[in-house]
């Protein structure tokens, strides 16, 4: 009976793993495809299979910007006599907020009401010094932005600045500056978007490799999102002392630093076969590599991904173990069974 069961235990240990049609590919297409991930955002998009729109052709540029409607104006007024009138001009900009722009028009003490919808903030200067100076002599006007309705950049997610007014020549870094992101932002989930359409720009490159070609110039509407830190991530399951989801704020990070915060690789992983699994599960592409690899090849080869799951297979001893740990209990009952079988016949 108990060469039986050892027959048994041997046959099933000895079936192999159903097979399948994924491709595999192994350390050279990883490290192609690593330096693809190392160009920025748009490549690793590519990868994904996701199409990159082209930058619009005008993003760079400095554009005129002139005052909207409901834009709230800042105005300072200045005269070596008229202190009353210069006090009820900034009594103004402090209770009140400053001065709207209604139906095209601003509101000031002692002069008619002047247009100033589709002027620049220096022609809106020159104009008011005009009206004024026709009543009071050597009057100087001075005009900034208080706020905008229209014409500024909306903010969301991890921001400390709701909305950031443009004026023709604020840039995306300069936005990115004043919205006060935290520092550990997950970069590459952030986004600029343009008339409900994102644009293809690398927030990562800009902020942190100072890479201008992705500075654009902004516009009133655009909509900029900054994303959390665990918003991108990759996971590390089977031989790892701790499986777990790692974070990946900046798009990437190498294979040896995603099995460093996993613990390593304990004495029961193969490590010649560390698979990287990139893609969705229908069509997965699955990379096997060796520790080989991963001692003698440089971090910016072996690049990871959002999205990617890293899986470590045990040994063959290791596999043997844990079946034999699991059949134990049953082999002891099976053999207590027939024990108690053969004393009782």
């Amino acid at each position: 009976m108990r060469r039986y069961l050892l027959l048994c235990l041997l046959a099933a240990t000895s079936c192999t793993k159903p097979c399948h049609n994924y491709p595999t590919y192994g350390a050279h297409e990883f490290v192609m495809d690593s330096y693809m991930i190392k160009q920025g955002k748009n490549s690793i998009l590519a990868l994904e299979g996701i199409e990159v729109a082209e930058l619009p052709e005008d993003a760079m540029d400095e554009y005129q910007d002139v005052i909207a409607e409901d834009d709230i104006l800042n105005i300072a007024v200045y005269h070596p006599k008229r202190k009353d009138l210069m006090e009820a001009v900034q009594f103004i900009n402090k209770t009140v907020g400053g001065f709207k722009v209604i139906d095209g028009f601003i509101d000031l003490p002692d002069i008619p009401p002047v247009q100033v919808e589709g002027l620049t903030l220096d022609e809106a200067r020159i104009r008011l010094q005009e009206v004024f100076r026709e009543q009071i002599q050597d009057v100087e006007v001075f005009v900034t932005y208080h706020d905008r309705l229209t014409r500024k950049v909306e903010l969301a997610g991890l921001v400390g600045q709701p909305t950031i007014p443009v004026d023709g020549k604020i840039r995306l870094y300069e936005v990115i500056a004043k919205a006060r992101i935290p520092c550990d932002a997950n970069l590459f989930m952030s986004y600029v978007a343009r008339d409900g359409c994102p644009l293809p720009v690398d927030l990562y490159k800009l902020m942190n490799q100072g890479d201008m070609c992705e500075n654009i110039v902004m516009r009133g509407g655009d909509k900029v999102f900054i994303a959390s830190p665990r918003d991108s991530s990759v996971m590390l399951m089977g031989e790892v002392l701790a499986p777990r989801v790692v974070p990946m704020p900046y798009g990437f990070m190498s294979l040896r630093e995603a099995l460093v915060s996993a613990g390593g690789i304990p004495y029961t992983g193969n490590k010649n076969c560390i698979q990287v699994i990139r893609g969705n599960l229908r069509c997965p592409k699955i990379y096997i590599l060796s520790w080989q690899h991963i001692v003698h090849l440089p971090n910016d080869s072996l690049l990871l991904m959002p999205g990617d799951t890293i899986y470590v297979s045990p040994k063959p001893i290791t596999e043997w173990n844990r079946f034999i740990d699991q059949l134990f209990p049953s082999f002891n009952g099976a053999l207590q069974a027939w024990e108690i079988y053969r004393i009782t016949n």
